[in-house]
């Protein structure tokens, strides 16, 4: 089985990093009223803005908190059912502030794949997806793909049966073992 895990929102919680960014030369916003994927239209941020912000916020990668403590036997065990890439949607710059920060963690994975575009994930062959964008669910759906969204404040408008929510990665080992 080939997995393919994302990076932001999944395992590293870099939102929090342009939270604290965005906080000191914007107006104040806290993580929970970011309740779609293209928030900063509602919070009138300019995408090109908020883009370069949070690649910027990979240059002190030390400072991202994990979405979850334990991501370094979470991704052991993950690894232990199958082929475990981290794939993941960024600019290019930050594939190596990215790879210190999984380095950091112990984070288990095979193979590191970086792509442009989220929704371009769903081209890669990967048996299950493990992502939090609702545009990538999407679009992995479309493509016949085994879709585990993990949950954040930006997908809880997405219900569809045929994406498996999860709040954590056990949820997601526990899934798979068990399917």
């Amino acid at each position: 089985m080939k997995i393919a895990l994302d990076v932001d929102g999944v395992l590293a919680d870099v939102i929090i990093s342009w939270i604290n960014y965005n906080n000191s030369i914007r107006p104040k916003i806290d993580k929970y009223q970011i309740t779609n994927w293209e928030f900063w239209k509602e919070f009138k941020i300019d995408p090109f803005d908020f883009y370069s912000e949070l690649s910027s916020c990979w240059k002190n990668w030390i400072s991202i908190p994990a979405t979850e403590e334990n991501l370094s036997s979470l991704t052991k065990s993950l690894s232990n059912i199958g082929q475990v890439d981290i794939v993941t949607a960024r600019e290019h710059s930050t594939n190596s502030f990215v790879k210190s920060w999984l380095d950091h963690h112990d984070v288990s994975y095979d193979n590191y794949v970086s792509v442009i575009d989220g929704p371009m994930k769903a081209d890669l062959n990967y048996d299950v997806f493990i992502d939090d964008s609702p545009l990538n669910a999407e679009k992995f759906l479309e493509n016949n793909k085994k879709v585990f969204l993990y949950s954040q404040p930006w997908n809880q408008h997405i219900h569809n049966n045929q994406i498996q929510r999860v709040s954590n990665l056990t949820e997601v080992i526990e899934k798979i073992k068990f399917h």
